[in-house]
């Protein structure tokens, strides 16, 4: 299978599309759902698409970076049907590369409970130094 990465900018309709064929999408609230999600794909510093030979969108990260010091992945995840076949893992290794490298940018990221197991493949440790203020509405779904 012939899949292509390149950093691009996804628009909120691919992107929420893309969301329904993964388990990404329930990491974010409901509310303000489409504002939301348009902000996010406009002002990341680092989107990186994964394409299959159709060019339809199989895999996808997002990140925060200052090019310096760290990078903080928001998003990653692989359509359901092209699991377990390196993309996230080819996703976080050029996301790593465009922030500067693995021996100048340290990775941070909040990780589904699901999705520990694969982190911990790439050689993640769980943290137990980050702080978090959230006072954000929240309610859980699904995206469809």
């Amino acid at each position: 299978m012939n899949i292509t990465y390149k950093q691009e900018r996804l628009t909120p309709n691919e992107y929420i599309d893309f969301l329904k064929r993964t388990d990404l999408g329930s990491q974010y609230p409901k509310e303000h759902f489409a504002e939301r999600i348009q902000k996010l794909v406009q002002n990341v510093s680092i989107s990186i698409v994964a394409r299959n030979e159709q060019g339809v969108v199989v895999g996808v990260l997002f990140g925060l970076t200052d090019f310096a010091y760290w990078l903080y992945i928001t998003d990653l995840g692989v359509d359901r049907t092209y699991t377990k076949q390196g993309i996230g893992k080819k996703l976080m290794q050029t996301a790593h590369q465009i922030a500067g490298g693995e021996k100048d940018i340290a990775i941070y990221l909040v990780a589904n409970e699901n999705a520990i197991g694969f982190y911990e493949k790439l050689g993640m440790k769980k943290s137990t130094d980050v702080m978090q203020y959230n006072k954000v509405n929240w309610t859980e779904f699904t995206v469809e």
